[in-house]
């Protein structure tokens, strides 16, 4: 079985369609509605990366390229397996595949991710996913108006030196601005 690793950048309704059923299962609360993802695309906020084995989609990701202070960061806003396909690596191939394609087209030197800040054993399934795969929890807890569960920033840095010079929340601005963006009504 061998992951097909597939990048757009405009809306692919036939793609979306494969995917839609795992995007949703995976994120049940707080995933935005597929117009506003097209809306990311069509606005180059965004990028979709899938994952295929055997003709079926088994990963999906949406992530942006945010400037920060040292450098361009890749944020990964949603990343999504399916529960067949986890425990067998294949989450950390497609997070790999991901973060080599953001190396070559974009030279980002880290990557930030937010997670749920709860104790549910899925929250730290999440959790331990990402410090296994050399992300650092920062300690800060934030709280969206949105949605009622709260949430921490990850940072793993792709060069030395990169690093979190706060508890947190400078991650947090850079996400709430990408956010931001990606709801903003179209002009």
């Amino acid at each position: 079985m061998e992951l097909e690793f597939i990048t757009i950048h405009e809306w692919d309704e036939q793609l979306w369609k494969q995917t839609e059923a795992l995007y949703h299962e995976s994120f049940p609360h707080g995933a935005k509605p597929a117009r506003i993802l097209r809306r990311m695309l069509d606005r180059r906020l965004a990028t979709m990366h899938f994952g295929r084995i055997d003709g079926n989609i088994v990963a999906m990701a949406v992530t942006g390229i945010v400037d920060a202070d040292g450098g361009k960061r890749l944020l990964i806003d949603y990343l999504a397996v399916s529960q067949q396909q986890r425990g067998h690596r294949l989450g950390t191939s497609f997070l790999e595949a991901i973060i080599t394609w953001a190396k070559q087209e974009h030279q980002v030197n880290a990557v930030i991710i937010e997670v749920e800040s709860g104790t549910t054993e899925t929250d730290k399934e999440r959790v331990h996913f990402w410090q296994k795969n050399g992300f650092i929890l920062t300690p800060y807890v934030h709280q969206y108006i949105w949605v009622p569960e709260p949430y921490q920033a990850m940072l793993r840095p792709l060069e030395p030196g990169v690093k979190v010079t706060d508890n947190g929340q400078s991650l947090f601005s850079q996400i709430t601005a990408f956010h931001n963006q990606s709801f903003r009504p179209s002009s």
